[in-house]
């Protein structure tokens, strides 16, 4: 029998034992998680839990916008992309548009797989 909360209790301990970089490694697969969600969401018509996950999605990214560290020319990049993907989720979010939900995965599945990269590289 599985304890209350075990599960919980286990998903705080991973995220309070984590280095930032895994913490942002989870934090992008939260948004890819949120908007696979959102997309399920709009096959099945259901409008409420298509806004409710995007605008999760929404948050995480502008959560990685704002912590972004401007001291490196690199972040600008990052500013943009993240300042895109806010506004096509938005658009995607106002028309419930399943098309512009699978170009944002496609964007957060090649950031995640670069930082997973970077994340490797970094170790060795």
């Amino acid at each position: 029998m599985a304890l209350p909360g075990a599960y919980t209790q286990y998903n705080n301990n991973k995220i309070m034992a984590a280095s930032p970089a895994e913490l942002t490694l989870m934090l992008y697969e939260g948004a890819i998680k949120f908007c696979n969600i959102a997309i399920v969401a709009i096959e099945h018509n259901n409008i409420e839990k298509a806004h409710n996950h995007i605008i999760k999605t929404e948050r995480i990214i502008d959560y990685l916008r704002q912590t972004l560290n401007m001291d490196y020319p690199v972040s600008e990049d990052f500013e943009n992309i993240y300042n895109y993907l806010g506004r096509r989720l938005t658009e995607a979010n106002v028309k419930k548009d399943k098309e512009i939900l699978e170009e944002v995965g496609v964007h957060l599945h090649s950031l995640r797989d670069t930082w997973k990269q970077v994340m490797e590289q970094n170790k060795q």
